[in-house]
């Protein structure tokens, strides 16, 4: 009988990767809803008005609510109502948040009186802004609640097994999301527009998404029938063994957390890598196109689309080193380095040689740096972090990681029309009412390889204290 309690359903790598696709893909999905409006934002600009400052506050809807202090609660939530129900909940408010933004934008509502009544205040943002800043901030409660509860997820069912390959390889499924939509959003806007709204517009490919959302919530569910087997035959198997119960989380674990140095070290890189890498993720297509010349918008997302598969393809080669060789501390740094390195290129170098082979080139290597950062960073938090507030640990460096990616957009929005104040081609652009408009975008790249200068000092203090407390940060995850 004990025997048969030993073996646990996440002892069958059939069942815990098929536990890992069906989270994966929910994941998979959301970060397709992330970026939809990436490769459509001079559409958006002609189609409602948004200019960059208004599309960089957009942008940073998704952070709001998350860090005024939602993401420290969901944390809370997973540790005290467990995976399933946090799951479930986080997937719910994506959807709910994606119909929000979707009646926001769509023709009918700028007709509403709800919509006179709020262009009516803060007349600088018009009311299909407003509201879809507000459907994003509810599916960012979701996303980011979503994030630290796979995370978790994948802690429990990998522990002592391929964590590493395992939280590479969720990443590499959702960061595929960035690579698919950047490929069809233009395509949706314009084909699927035309069929169902008469004229290629920005609500098809929103539209698109939203229903995409609906799949992943249900493919969640599937994976809480697993789960809770599996909680079943855990709680078998430690009364079978006569384990202790483990420790429940008190609010009090907080504080622990937050005292803690290499938390806030873990946290800094990681607000610090991330604030160069998913707020340029808004801007990167409209950038190749004013940085290359003579091309559209369909053109520049077909190039910024290969971002995350450069993160992809080589993610299940690095989870594979870390779980069994280690070096994750060193593998920051050379994220970090990869990363300046990339932004300065798109900075200097693309402008005064308009070359697509340069940005191809440029835009896979910084994907492989989005590879090395967070398959390297990830797996390391269960080994700094006591398992009973592991949720609460991941949801806090989320927490943080959210106030950059709050700013940060509102941040190079604004330094992009600032610094375009004056530029004449700019504003002949604007004069025409030309489609596109060239901004330069040098100023908010320096911005962003800055951001990578402070990432590599952390990354590098991050292995020095590694190399002192014996974290075990360099060390392989599999055990022996």
């Amino acid at each position: 009988m004990t025997e048969k309690l030993e073996k646990l359903l996440n002892d069958s790598p059939a069942a815990r990767w098929t536990a890992l696709i069906l989270i994966a893909l929910m994941m998979f999905f959301g970060y397709m809803f992330v970026d939809l409006m990436s490769p459509l934002q001079s559409m958006i600009e002609t189609e409602r008005g948004w200019s960059p400052t208004i599309f960089g506050t957009y942008a940073a809807g998704e952070y709001i609510l998350n860090v005024c202090g939602f993401l420290i609660i969901a944390g809370i939530i997973l540790d005290k109502c467990g995976i399933r129900f946090t799951g479930t909940l986080s997937a719910s408010l994506m959807f709910v948040g994606a119909c929000i933004k979707f009646i926001g934008i769509s023709d009918w509502f700028q007709t509403t009186g709800f919509n006179e009544w709020l262009n009516s205040w803060w007349v600088a943002m018009p009311g299909s802004a407003k509201m879809a800043a507000f459907g994003f901030m509810i599916f960012g409660c979701g996303c980011e609640m979503a994030g630290i509860t796979v995370s978790r997820a994948i802690a429990k069912w990998f522990e002592g097994k391929e964590m590493a390959l395992a939280m590479g390889l969720e990443m590499a499924i959702a960061r595929v999301g960035v690579f698919a939509i950047f490929s069809i959003s233009p395509w949706i806007a314009a084909h699927l527009g035309e069929s169902l709204f008469g004229k290629p517009t920005v609500m098809a490919s929103v539209a698109f998404c939203t229903t995409l959302l609906l799949i992943g919530l249900i493919f969640f569910l599937v994976f809480c029938v697993l789960d809770k087997k599996l909680d079943k035959q855990m709680g078998a198997k430690a009364s079978a063994e006569g384990a202790e119960k483990e420790e429940e989380f008190k609010i009090s674990d907080v504080g622990k957390i937050l005292s803690s140095q290499t938390f806030w070290v873990v946290a800094l890189l990681c607000v610090l890598y991330y604030s160069a890498i998913f707020p340029f993720q808004r801007y990167g297509a409209n950038m190749l196109q004013c940085n290359i010349g003579n091309m559209t918008a369909q053109q520049a997302a077909n190039i910024f689309r290969w971002f995350p598969i450069g993160a992809a393809a080589i993610t299940p080669f690095l989870g594979n080193f870390l779980d069994r060789k280690g070096k994750g501390a060193t593998m920051l740094i050379f994220g970090a380095l990869l990363l300046i390195f990339c932004h300065l290129i798109f900075a200097f170098a693309l402008p005064a040689t308009h070359s697509a082979v340069l940005a191809y080139c440029t835009i896979v290597v910084l994907g492989i740096s989005f590879a090395l950062v967070p398959a390297a960073l990830w797996p390391s938090v269960p080994k700094i972090m006591d398992p009973r507030y592991l949720g609460s640990a991941y949801s806090l460096i989320f927490w943080v990681q959210n106030v950059g990616l709050c700013f940060v957009p509102m941040l190079i929005g604004s330094v992009l029309q600032s610094s375009n104040a004056n530029n004449p081609a700019v504003i002949a652009a604007k004069e025409s009412g030309a489609e596109f408009i060239p901004y330069d975008y040098t100023i908010p790249l320096i911005i962003f390889a800055s951001f990578g200068v402070a990432a590599l000092i952390i990354a590098i203090y991050l292995k020095v204290i590694d190399k002192k407390k014996h974290l075990g940060l360099e060390e392989p995850n599999i055990k022996k």
